[in-house]
């Protein structure tokens, strides 16, 4: 297990050091969309992630937001987020991260999410201690809504907006504040460390949480992800410190 999460780390340095080379510069735009923006450097990070990891694990396969590579009858899944929060990286906003998990059949076994502008790497193996940075973290001990800090998504359609501005006008009013980051996967970096005492979304991806759900978890909290039937591939996630009540 460790050599997954070195491999893991590896690839995700790897990354990280393009993005942060590339930030601020001209950028190649693949496409504008109504709610997001496609970059050639998602792509370039992808394939960057995809030849350190299949060149490691050849047999292996990897299901990343750019596409698919590697054997995908191999029981090992790598699964990629090459940069969580395009958004704000097309606009300077130095928050976002790269995303890498490791599933064996249906269990994620390996997390890593790395922030190269903060320079902080998040790291988890299935029955390990969770570690940023190389030091032990856990989840927030807070435990009424009315002091916790709650950060909420919201994805790229009509129909999910509408029900997140629902969701975020339930919460704002309990919680001591809200928060719109713009990195689902910071997010869950972020509950798992104690700085949020929560992440909610309402239609996400799989490479959007795979990493943050096992960090999440070790580090004694909760995560809820349940298949959206109106979206393939989409999840509605909850996590949090397991100690609040969030009342949705």
């Amino acid at each position: 297990m460790t050599e997954y999460l070195e491999a893991a780390t590896g690839a995700a340095r790897k990354a990280g050091k393009l993005l942060r080379e590339n930030f601020g510069a001209a950028l190649d735009v693949s496409a504008f969309e109504a709610h997001d923006i496609k970059l050639e450097l998602d792509v370039r990070s992808q394939n960057l992630i995809t030849e350190h990891l299949l060149g490691l694990y050849p047999d292996h396969a990897l299901y990343g937001e750019e596409g698919l590579a590697g054997n995908q009858a191999s029981p090992y899944h790598w699964i990629v987020d090459p940069i969580d929060g395009t958004v704000n990286y097309f606009y300077s906003i130095p928050h976002f991260c790269i995303s890498i998990a490791l599933r064996h059949g249906s269990e994620i076994i390996a997390g890593v999410i790395h922030d190269p502008m903060r320079d902080e790497m998040w790291r988890v193996s299935k029955g390990g201690a969770p570690t940023l940075n190389g030091k032990p973290f856990q989840v927030s001990q807070r435990n009424r809504l009315s002091e916790a800090v709650i950060s909420v998504g919201f994805t790229k359609n009509k129909t999910t907006i509408e029900s997140g501005l629902s969701l975020f006008e339930r919460v704002v009013h309990r919680a001591r504040k809200c928060r719109l980051m713009g990195s689902a996967a910071l997010d869950m970096a972020y509950v798992a460390c104690g700085r949020l005492d929560a992440y909610i979304e309402q239609s996400v991806s799989l490479w959007d949480i795979a990493a943050g759900k096992i960090l999440v978890e070790a580090a004694g909290g909760l995560v809820e992800m349940n298949e959206r039937p109106d979206a393939k591939d989409k999840y509605s996630v909850v996590a949090s410190n397991g100690k609040i009540d969030l009342g949705i």
